[in-house]
């Protein structure tokens, strides 16, 4: 794919896309392409690429609103409302260390396309669930809008959370507008050491439904806590809890967390910049990025599975025997699973989340020709199957944008 189309603006957009219907040409679209290994290999005729479109439109920090074209760097945003002590709650994953990129490459678009979130999703949700408003070209060539400027604005399809996670082969965002939140004033991380998974598991559960507002809750083995330099020296399993807020809270939280936990294990606890650093290795999968002696190391298959928050230590279980390495995220309902090499097992893997009672499992760090052999995202049934190819008929008729990115013949 050497021939690139680079568009400034959203009319540019537009002529692009009919340019590529009336020649019959297919377009990948990307942002900055710091997410172009992620779902199944594609060969396109040219390139989309949004970045040009960027710079924030709207910012009304007392109305916790942003609008931003799409090729934005989300580093920028973030950097933007941090200055008025806010967030974008939903913890962005930053996918760029994980595929061997430099951090800090993607864009409000490519955000809100592959639909991120990290560590506070369970409590705060998706970026889906922060979108407002859209702007957007079919695959027909044809701009529209969806949504607004304020949360309850919706009448008809909810397009903003519809097209997000659909990896630019409905659409191609060219703005949106997001809401904002107040960021916490400080955090602390309470660690309960030493458990096992399904121990771990049990811990999370409890702390996350207790009252003390548990913002995040991971577990990792003591062979990945060795990989995440602040909490290597524990040399055994770190259940992490997260909380958030005043410090006289935090400290009033904490205490009744190790009250109720101090039976469970060994407790210690990170400050704010401990935690900053654990959770940030949790949000960018950090203890998969990099191999011994800090070197990136892409060449062993990576899977994201989503399960119930008790079925995952079940997972990581059942694929250590193929010598994979796993960390719970999302209070044990998300695993990071990094295969023993490049051959992703997808049989064993789907098998695995099957046994546990479902769920969805992603590959999501493959080689292209691995990616273009296997199903990267979890197999549709027959019902949502047919229902996402209507969509993309409905938008994209002739098969444009990025066709085949998520599925075969979509």
């Amino acid at each position: 794919m050497s021939e690139r189309l680079c568009p400034r603006d959203e009319a540019d957009v537009v002529e692009a896309v009919r340019w590529a219907v009336s020649n019959e040409r297919t377009l990948d679209v990307a942002g900055s392409g710091s997410k172009a290994a992620l779902g199944r290999h594609i060969q396109t005729d040219v390139t989309l690429e949004l970045k040009g479109l960027s710079g924030v439109t709207l910012y009304e920090p007392e109305e916790l609103v942003l609008s931003a074209r799409a090729g934005t760097p989300v580093a920028q945003i973030e950097a933007l409302v941090a200055d008025a002590k806010q967030m974008m709650a939903f913890e962005p994953m930053d996918f760029g260390p994980l595929l061997g990129l430099p951090p800090g490459g993607g864009t409000l678009g490519g955000l809100m396309a592959c639909n991120l979130a990290g560590p506070r999703r369970p409590s705060a949700g998706a970026a889906r669930d922060h979108a407002l408003g859209i702007r957007a070209v079919s695959g027909r060539g044809e701009a529209f809008k969806a949504g607004g400027r304020v949360v309850k604005n919706v009448t008809g399809y909810d397009l903003p959370r519809g097209l997000a996670g659909s990896y630019g082969t409905f659409a191609a965002f060219t703005e949106l507008t997001i809401k904002v939140l107040p960021r916490p004033e400080t955090v602390e991380t309470l660690l309960v050491l030493g458990l096992d998974d399904a121990a771990a598991a049990n811990v999370m559960s409890g702390a996350v439904g207790s009252y003390y507002d548990v913002s995040g809750a991971a577990h990792v083995p003591a062979d990945v806590a060795a990989r995440i330099p602040v909490v290597a020296g524990a040399g055994r399993g770190v259940t992490a809890l997260r909380l958030e807020g005043v410090k006289p809270s935090i400290l009033h939280r904490r205490g009744k967390l190790e009250e109720m936990l101090r039976a469970r294990g060994a407790l210690s606890f990170l400050d704010a910049d401990g935690s900053h650093a654990f959770w940030r290795a949790m949000r960018d999968v950090l203890p998969f990025a990099l191999a011994e002696g800090g070197n990136v190391d892409t060449a062993k298959a990576v899977w994201r599975v989503s399960v119930a928050p008790m079925a995952g230590a079940s997972i990581g279980a059942a694929l250590r025997e193929a010598g994979a390495v796993s960390f719970y995220d999302w209070t044990g309902g998300l695993v990071w699973i990094e295969m023993a090499d490049a051959e992703p097992h997808t049989r064993r893997v789907r098998e695995a989340v099957a046994q546990a009672g479902g769920g969805h499992a992603t590959l999501i760090r493959a080689s292209a020709p691995v990616r273009a052999a296997e199903e990267v995202f979890q197999p549709l049934d027959a019902i949502t199957g047919a229902l996402v190819k209507r969509m993309k008929s409905g938008f994209d008729p002739g098969r444009v944008l990025s066709p085949g990115r998520m599925y075969a013949g979509v």
